[in-house]
């Protein structure tokens, strides 16, 4: 969303500094939950009812699935197959009107594992939260007996690709879409803003043949992983409101549909003219709607991303765009939502100003961990400043518009799926440590540590960074706030060559590289500021300016890559900022 990239401008004099003085930094909010210890069974997301049942059932000889339908035998796929096995039992129950789609039972005893759902898509889930306990448990041989109960709390649950900058390759959004299936999320846009024939100038053309031929192998992945592959058009930057023009939107639509995409988004976003007109969107909306969307019984409801997506624009009276929107749009159609502002948290109180316009639970395009306004800064923190009592009737879902680094996004991913599955247990703190064994299997403490300090995009937005540990002055320290302080730069130091060595996880080292090298200049500087402290108090005065204008000078020549790729901005970075400044001899 563009305004991001406007806003990023008119801030960029105010942030463009080493990080944040010191003696002022900002009272944000301090990530909620806690770490949870010590488990047997390690699920994502968290279900809504898990019952221990007493007893144990070995998982080592596999599972046996000679009574499991074949239409549903791929769903099994990951999980060790064997005739000799636990047996698996799959039944589908009468679909209850009430209840969300994908429900499912799973027991898991010593006569074998039986699963009953919805439908297939419960099926699918039961099988990802087998394979979640098969995965994680901590005794490979053995797990403890469970009866579960799992449903989504929110119809949708996903990703929208829809950042400025460069996007994702096949090979990320292919990765993608298996990541979104593993933890039950359900919905896929496609939207990148460079991409031509999604945008103006190309919209009206068809993909050439090798894209076309890429769209139509993710709409493949996308059903294997029981996930709505979203297609949307982004016409609004020079449409005419003609009938040429619907041709061209319904021909492209079709071409899509012939590709194998079964739902659609239109995209009103970020654009000025003729475009904005409200009642003209939702008369064009409403056309497909009619023309296209109901002539298809197995395409899904249109979405429609307005032109007042934020409350900070939004008309708020009976001629703003919602309120239209809300007397003139059909009811079937979704509208996106991101909130307060283009970033912002997902609260009940702008939830609750859309929803009395729109007349219809919005959609939520939830900016985060999206990076198109900071690009040298990552967002590897927990996603938090989601409120756990919201419910189908405030919102229809939650998707997250990611950074345009895919695999460095998948933690928020699994994150967000936790969330948006249930809410109502959402543990913030815990589900991002969960996160990190499956984003660096081989090295997730050092994952852990990169993360805790690339958090803050230092404008707009702002998320807690370094939480973990005390930022002190040089004449006001205790010495257990000097030892944890270098204990985390010594921890921050050696996570990079732990990372690059055994991490697991190629294509998110090679994301990170940037940022490693400075978390390792950054460490170094750091513990040479607490070297610079020790020996100023020793009184030892031609070493302390050596190290002093060894510590000023390393400061000075490593800043401008820093700048291009921060790390440590909240605290770290401004805690050796304010000792060389203090401790300055030539004061």
């Amino acid at each position: 969303m563009k305004n991001l990239l406007l806003c990023s401008l008119l801030l960029s004099a105010a942030t463009c500094t080493a990080g944040t003085p010191l003696d002022s930094i900002p009272a944000l909010e301090p990530v909620p939950g806690f770490i949870v210890e010590n488990r047997e069974i390690i699920i994502n997301p968290v279900p809504v009812s898990m019952r221990y049942t007493g007893g144990r059932t070995d998982l080592s000889r596999g599972f046996d699935l000679s009574s499991v339908e074949a239409q549903y035998l791929d769903d099994f796929n990951g999980l060790v197959k064997s005739e000799n096995g636990i047996p698996v039992s799959v039944r589908l129950s009468a679909n209850n009107a009430e209840s969300p789609i994908g429900r499912y039972t799973l027991s898991l005893n010593s006569d074998g594992a039986q699963i009953t759902a919805d439908s297939s898509d419960g099926v699918f889930y039961a099988v990802c939260t087998l394979r979640e306990i098969s995965a994680n448990a901590q005794e490979p041989q053995s797990v403890p007996c469970v009866d579960i109960d799992d449903y989504p709390a929110f119809r949708f649950r996903g990703v929208v690709e829809g950042f400025y900058g460069t996007p994702w390759s096949h090979e990320t959004r292919l990765s993608i879409l298996d990541h979104m299936g593993r933890y039950k999320m359900n919905s896929y846009v496609y939207g990148p803003k460079d991409d031509p024939y999604h945008n103006v100038p190309d919209w009206r053309k068809p993909y050439p043949a090798d894209e076309a031929a890429k769209i139509s192998e993710l709409c493949s992945r996308a059903e294997r992983n029981h996930v709505n592959f979203i297609w949307a058009i982004h016409p609004g930057g020079d449409i005419k409101w003609n009938r040429e023009d619907f041709d061209f939107l319904l021909a492209k639509f079709d071409a899509m549909y012939n590709l194998g995409v079964r739902q659609f988004a239109v995209f009103f976003d970020d654009i000025q003219g003729e475009g904005t007109d409200s009642r003209k969107q939702a008369e064009l909306l409403n056309s497909l709607n009619r023309e296209f969307v109901r002539t298809k019984p197995d395409v899904k409801h249109l979405i429609v991303c307005p032109t007042d997506y934020s409350q900070a624009w939004a008309g708020a009276g009976e001629n703003g765009q919602l309120a239209i929107y809300g007397r003139e749009l059909d009811k079937d159609i979704e509208v996106f939502w991101t909130g307060a502002e283009v970033c912002s948290d997902v609260v009940r109180p702008d939830r609750d100003f859309v929803n009395t316009r729109i007349q219809r639970p919005s959609l939520t395009w939830w900016n985060f961990p999206v990076s198109d306004y900071c690009r040298e800064s990552l967002q590897l923190g927990p996603s938090y400043t989601l409120d756990p009592t919201l419910t189908s009737a405030d919102m229809a879902g939650i998707l997250t518009n990611p950074m345009e680094h895919g695999e460095a996004s998948k933690a928020a991913m699994y994150s967000i799926a936790d969330y948006a599955w249930n809410p109502a247990a959402y543990n913030a703190l815990d589900s991002w440590y969960r996160s990190m064994p499956v984003q660096m299997p081989g090295a997730p403490e050092a994952y852990a540590t990169i993360a805790i300090h690339a958090c803050d995009p230092q404008k707009w937005y702002r998320k807690n960074e370094s939480w973990n540990v005390d930022v002190f002055d040089c004449d006001n320290y205790t010495p257990k706030q000097y030892e944890r302080l270098k204990q985390e730069f010594l921890k921050l130091k050696a996570a990079p060559a732990e990372i690059l060595s055994h991490g697991g996880n190629p294509a998110l080292a090679a994301e990170l590289a940037p940022w490693l090298m400075q978390a390792e200049n950054l460490a170094d500087r750091g513990l040479l500021a607490l070297e610079l402290i020790k020996l100023r108090e020793s009184g030892d005065t031609a070493a302390f300016r050596a190290a002093y204008n060894r510590l000023r000078l390393l400061n000075d020549i490593q800043q401008s890559t820093y700048m291009k790729h921060r790390i440590g901005t909240l605290r770290l970075q401004p805690f050796i900022t304010a000792t060389l400044q203090k401790l300055n001899p030539e004061k």
